[in-house]
């Protein structure tokens, strides 16, 4: 079997686009993008997004159902790692003290990082442990909508 790999990961990567469309999440591809979003005040939510396996199975589905909450953050995002490379880096500045991790969740309140929900609290756990993450820290930081 011959399979295009260019054609595979671009349709992979076109689902992944998608799924966090359908939930909500703007796409921020530019660095421009990052700068207006995170500007605005209020909480913003960052999902760092991925063609990894974590991300197709924990996190996005995470990202979709954590924001069924009586509070939640003004903002949904999404920058794509390895594919929005400038954007990403972009956004990485404002998550100060916290290592570059993909797939990953950041909460900003007024662009100042609150608290962030890394790779290794999403690979190897179920969702509902990462909607519960999330969650918890929309209690912390978010008000009610």
């Amino acid at each position: 079997m011959n399979i295009d790999f260019n054609l595979f990961m671009n349709d992979i990567v076109r689902q992944a686009r998608q799924e966090m469309d359908a939930a909500g999440y703007e796409q921020l591809t530019t660095i421009d993008d990052v700068e207006a979003a995170f500007q605005r005040s209020g909480t913003t939510l960052v999902m760092v997004n991925s063609v990894c396996g974590c991300a197709g199975g924990i996190a996005r589905p995470a990202a979709t159902h954590a924001v069924h909450y009586d509070k939640r953050p003004d903002h949904l995002v999404t920058v794509f790692a390895g594919q929005d490379k400038e954007a990403t880096a972009e956004a990485r500045q404002y998550f100060e003290g916290y290592p570059p991790s993909s797939p990953s969740f950041a909460l900003l309140k007024d662009g100042k990082i609150c608290t962030m929900v890394e790779r290794h609290e999403i690979e190897g756990h179920e969702p509902t442990a990462v909607i519960n993450k999330l969650q918890a820290s929309f209690e912390k930081y978010c008000e009610e909508i």
